[in-house]
């Protein structure tokens, strides 16, 4: 028999280490899934959201640094898969998506499902062709995969149905791997650099998540020169363990004492970040750049000396050009500012308590013990909002832990169905996803999921009966909250009547028991806890225009009937003080 495009296009995938598909069958697909089921090799992960697919897609990629692939049928199929397409892409994860079309000779007559997904696909990956003629392929698809995997984006093929049944003529391509290059600026910009740090008396670094695998190197440069390290929230995973220069996140989510550290120096040197919070930065200290992307230099903040390199060839070559700090004033301030940091953290583990078993629930506890009863080597997912926030703050990384999050594209609903894709490619491995409300009940489907692929993921819903981060986000612009409430079922008795083990906790003495019952499942798990709606996540710093909105808000809300609101959020926040 002979070999089909579908055929062909399965072993290159094969070839290049790809182990599944996620997706949902379509007829306009159905001689690619069929050529899936005639290999016997090649996984179907058969998802109930394309969405999900791409956002599973995105997290085995992200865990693997592998290409993944993700696959929609024509029309309405692939367009499902966008908003996880464009995670995936502003999340920098190689991924392909395989998008089906209607027949070729129907395109442009407005047929059944009719789309144009090689321009709606244009803005969420950097290679984006459709196949006209079964000749185009493999070529095509090695264009695609190669720029997936060396750009580390999104690459999308648009396939019209009936190529895929189409005989082959040519061979599958052979493995593509990521390159190993080693790309750094050149002595000279080093030498620069080096000058620019050594005059510094008060240096901080700001690090993100290109400092991956550059964990040692990074650790080397700041004794040098007896710097702080401040982190972006994506370069947590890679840089909080083994830190004794940690000072802990800037940001609308981070904490006084990065805020601090960045306020208070004459030198920033930013490491593999796009941290995009202008406000966050200093307004009057040297900044020095280095990114393996050198659009990204000067995005966010004037730049005195931008250099192009990848953190972990870049760093060695410029240890021996700098001069270590060895006055104690460099070393004082950095005391300083780790005491300053631990500090915060005693605030935290605070407001992290049972607080007697009152009810409802802090968050911070829930996400705390998270964090204790969790395995050495979990990966943990987590949905926008207030369980980012809790996630940021508690999960502590060891270098081992993963977390994966919609951490730039900012997506609600991306916690399961990273998880999905964490748990597929990891089968051996504990897969905890905190997820809010209204971020489950957005795609509440893929539960099932879980259950048909028999994925044991530990689900932790935050269950605070509202969008929080929205009604946080409403009071610091002074509006009176409206459109945020969820009347939300029993999410526990949902998990059970789908297949999942599920528990709800309204107590906070229920909390460890259930937990520990969920994780010891074998199969997928949902831990819903009642927690309280009125918990601030507070900025480590309030600007003035926050402070009139927090003012107007309380002011139109006691004026509307609802003054209870405005008193039982000062009665929840009153230990926030610490943080300030």
């Amino acid at each position: 028999m002979a070999k089909t495009i579908a055929d062909i296009i399965v072993e290159s995938l094969k070839n290049s280490g790809v182990k599944r598909v996620y997706g949902l069958p379509g007829d306009s697909l159905n001689g690619f899934t069929d050529s899936i089921r005639r290999d016997g090799e090649m996984e179907w992960a058969h998802v109930r959201h394309e969405e999900a697919a791409a956002f599973a897609a995105g997290a085995e990629a992200h865990l693997t640094d592998s290409l993944a692939v993700c696959a929609g049928s024509c029309g309405p199929g692939n367009l499902h898969l966008i908003n996880g397409l464009f995670d995936c892409h502003r999340s920098r994860v190689p991924v392909l998506a395989i998008a089906a079309h209607i027949p070729g000779q129907e395109i442009g007559t407005g047929y059944f499902q009719e789309t144009h997904p090689e321009i709606l696909f244009k803005e969420c990956s950097s290679y984006c062709e459709m196949v006209s003629i079964p000749e185009q392929l493999p070529r095509l698809l090695e264009i695609a995969m190669r720029t997936a995997i060396t750009q580390s984006c999104v690459a999308v093929l648009v396939i019209p149905g009936e190529i895929f049944l189409h005989d082959a003529e040519t061979a599958a391509l052979s493995p593509i791997e990521t390159p190993k290059t080693v790309v750094r600026p050149g002595d000279d910009e080093l030498q620069q650099a080096a000058v620019l740090l050594n005059a510094g008396s008060r240096i901080t670094i700001l690090a993100g998540a290109g400092c991956k695998g550059a964990h040692d190197q990074l650790m080397a440069v700041a004794g040098a020169l007896k710097a702080p390290i401040v982190h972006a929230l994506r370069g947590k995973e890679y840089l909080e363990y083994d830190n004794p220069y940690d000072v802990g996140l800037t940001g609308l989510i981070g904490f006084s004492s990065g805020y601090h550290a960045m306020e208070n120096c004459d030198t920033l040197l930013m490491l593999g970040t796009d941290f995009p919070y202008t406000q966050f930065f200093p307004a009057k200290a040297k900044v020095i750049q280095i990114d393996a992307r050198g659009e990204q230099i000067g995005r966010r903040t004037k730049v005195d000396l931008g250099l192009v390199g990848r953190i972990a060839d870049t760093l060695p070559a410029l240890l021996p050009l700098l001069t270590p700090k060895t006055d104690g004033a460099a070393q004082k301030r950095l005391d300083a500012h780790v005491k300053d940091y631990a500090k915060v953290r005693e605030g935290l583990e605070d407001l992290a308590q049972p607080d007697e078993n009152k009810t409802p629930i802090h968050p911070q506890y829930v996400a705390r013990m998270v964090d204790q009863l969790a395995d050495a080597d979990t990966v943990f997912t987590c949905d926008v909002g207030t369980p980012t926030v809790w996630a940021a703050r508690y999960l502590a990384m060891n270098g081992q832990r993963r977390l994966i999050g919609s951490l730039v594209h900012g997506s609600m609903a991306s916690a399961v169905a990273h998880s999905i894709g964490a748990q597929a490619s990891h089968p051996g491995r504990q897969v905890v996803a905190l997820a809010g409300d209204g971020g489950l009940a957005m795609m509440l489907g893929d539960l099932i999921t879980l259950r048909q692929m028999k994925l044991p993921v530990k689900i932790v819903v935050f269950n605070n009966g509202s969008l929080a981060f929205v009604e946080l986000e409403m009071k610091a612009a002074g509006f009176v909250n409206y459109g945020t409430v969820l009347d939300n079922p029993d999410f526990s008795a949902v998990a059970r009547a789908v297949g999942l083990h599920g528990i709800r906790v309204t107590e906070p003495n229920q909390l460890e028991g259930a937990l520990r019952e969920a994780f010891a499942t074998p199969g997928p798990a949902l831990v819903e806890v009642l927690v309280n709606r009125q918990e601030l996540s507070m900025p480590p710093t309030i600007t003035f225009a926050q402070a009139k909105g927090f003012s107007l808000w309380a002011a139109k809300t006691v004026m509307s009937g609802r003054g209870t609101e405005v008193i039982d959020l000062a009665k929840t926040n009153l230990l926030q003080r610490i943080l300030s």
